[in-house]
């Protein structure tokens, strides 16, 4: 199942890794656990955010996804089930909309 990864990690902890050198390397160690479709990075309400899209099973691979983020970074990490557009043609609407017609 594909889960949307939002990451928001805080100015000061981040600031930290940068200045002791040790940002890039926790960043692709957490990457490289998740093992992401797509990876973007941006800014949301002044702190550093990442979005990230990841593929994966079962429930007991969160705190695989999640860990490294909450350890390195003191992030806040949401994470939602999302879908391409053919899961969602899949999902059968036209016969959900027919129920409640």
């Amino acid at each position: 199942m594909r889960f949307l990864v939002k990451v928001c990690m805080p100015v000061e902890k981040f600031n930290a890794a940068v200045l002791d050198g040790t940002a890039n390397q926790k960043l692709k160690t957490a990457l490289e656990a998740m093992k992401p479709e797509a990876a973007y990075f941006y800014e949301e309400h002044g702190q550093r955010t990442g979005l990230i899209v990841v593929d994966f099973d079962k429930a007991s691979q969160i705190p695989a996804i999640a860990e490294p983020w909450f350890l390195s970074f003191d992030a806040a990490v949401h994470i939602r089930p999302c879908m391409t557009p053919d899961d969602l043609a899949a999902g059968g609407l036209d016969q959900i909309g027919k129920m409640y017609r």
